[in-house]
């Protein structure tokens, strides 16, 4: 379903364990990084550690002679759990596509970390894997990335506020909007070091990748339409884990998609869905078997048992290859070209299904896919030359199959295939 092209395993193959563990090893040293910690201190707290994520972020920059705008988007949020308002700040680095620069694929991964009592602020709270990791991965990714140009823009961002509620989320969705960007896509990585599970179960190869099914800012009249017509499970959220999915079969080794069919684990949620709230297609990534000994815990030892999210619960060869399956689908996203829209079927009362959209600019072909209803993965497609904005597949009955459409690039990169109608449109 994705490009082949040698940019996205040379880009694979530049991501550094060591980088990984020197970030996780700096975060963990400011002690903690609640969202109500000290901002003054140097060395300790939630503002020393953004402000050294804006400085690496601008050395990357500097390596690659400017390619990146470091900025730090702020709101100031009351909440359940911020009961005095507080100034929730983002370190955001901006990569601009060459020749489509609105449209803008994003990695978050989020910066505060906490103990067992959501309003300690003061006590140490490493939060190496909850959620250092994902920030280690996001700016891994644009090392490595940077050293590269795309088409579109690429955006890199440690979040603040998710543990108080999801505030650096709804920050980052928010300024997208600001700026006009056309988010096609949100890779929020939230806990993806750890890779042994409470019940003993050691799992280095599988990662979880959490899509939603129905959009959360779907109307009454697209809801009606999609209960009748199908799309509960062709969310561009949806088929962006798809897309992540095939990437790892052809990119990596040894690491699997576990596609799950929920925004988010069970009761639980994470910065995407502020993404989603803005109607931005996002997931969440996430490690297959989570070791709850070691989330929301204070610092101690019961019974034997080691509690708390320190750096020695990250296996860092596994969190190298989910860093490595996001830079494959950052690269990927951001060479191909926009996913199309005004995808629609037609076909009732016949033997053969249509299927029509608008042109992409810059594609070079479109490929039609579909597959049977319940399917989990697209199956059979056709390809067509650009130009093309409609193809007839004889002898497929539109009442049997589910349909979608992709576009290429002149190199054969292709972007996530889209689902006819509301449901599935980007």
């Amino acid at each position: 379903m994705a490009y082949a092209g040698p940019v996205f395993d040379s880009a694979a193959a530049q991501v550094d364990e060591a980088q990984l563990h020197a970030t996780i090893e700096r975060l963990v040293a400011f002690g903690t990084r609640h969202t109500l910690s000290d901002t003054q201190s140097d060395t300790r707290g939630i503002g020393a550690a953004r402000r050294w994520v804006q400085t690496r972020f601008e050395a990357i920059s500097k390596d690659c002679g400017g390619c990146l705008q470091v900025v730090t988007p702020s709101q100031t949020f009351t909440g359940a759990r911020i009961p005095q308002p507080t100034e929730v700040v983002d370190v955001v680095a901006i990569q601009r596509g060459t020749s489509d620069p609105n449209r803008v694929v994003v990695i978050t991964g989020h910066l505060d970390s906490r103990v067992s009592d959501i309003m300690n602020s003061t006590s140490d709270a490493p939060g190496a894997n909850d959620d250092a990791s994902g920030v280690a991965a996001a700016m891994e990714a644009s090392r490595v990335l940077s050293k590269y140009t795309f088409p579109a823009t690429i955006v890199y961002a440690a979040l603040s506020g998710e543990e108080q509620g999801l505030y650096g989320g709804k920050v980052l969705a928010d300024y997208a909007k600001a700026q006009g960007w056309q988010v096609e896509a949100n890779l929020n990585n939230d806990i993806v070091g750890n890779t042994r599970g409470d019940s003993g179960v050691h799992d280095n190869t599988t990662v979880r990748v959490f899509s939603e099914g129905t959009k959360a800012v779907e109307t009454p009249q697209q809801a009606n339409r999609r209960r009748y017509n199908g799309g509960e499970v062709d969310s561009p959220s949806r088929n962006l884990a798809r897309y992540m999915a095939t990437l790892a079969e052809r990119h990596l080794t040894n690491l699997k998609v576990e596609m799950v069919y929920r925004t988010d684990r069970y009761g639980r949620g994470g910065d995407q869905v502020e993404f989603l709230n803005a109607g931005f297609p996002a997931v969440r990534v996430t490690e297959a078997h989570e070791n709850y000994t070691r989330q929301h815990q204070d610092l101690r030892v019961e019974n034997g048992i080691a509690y708390g999210d320190t750096i020695d619960g990250v296996d860092f060869p596994y969190l190298a290859q989910v860093t490595r399956l996001n830079v494959v689908t950052l690269a990927a996203l951001a060479t191909a070209p926009a996913p199309p829209r005004g995808v629609a079927i037609e076909g009732a009362v016949t033997p053969h299904t249509t299927v029509k959209w608008q042109p992409v600019p810059g594609a070079a072909g479109y490929r039609v896919w579909w597959r049977g209803t319940t399917d989990p993965q697209w199956r059979h497609h056709r390809d067509v030359p650009a130009g093309a904005t409609q193809l007839l597949l004889k002898n497929v009955v539109i009442d049997d199959w589910f349909f979608g459409v992709s576009a290429l690039s002149a190199e054969g990169a292709e972007s996530p295939v889209v689902f006819p109608g509301d449901a599935g449109a980007f």
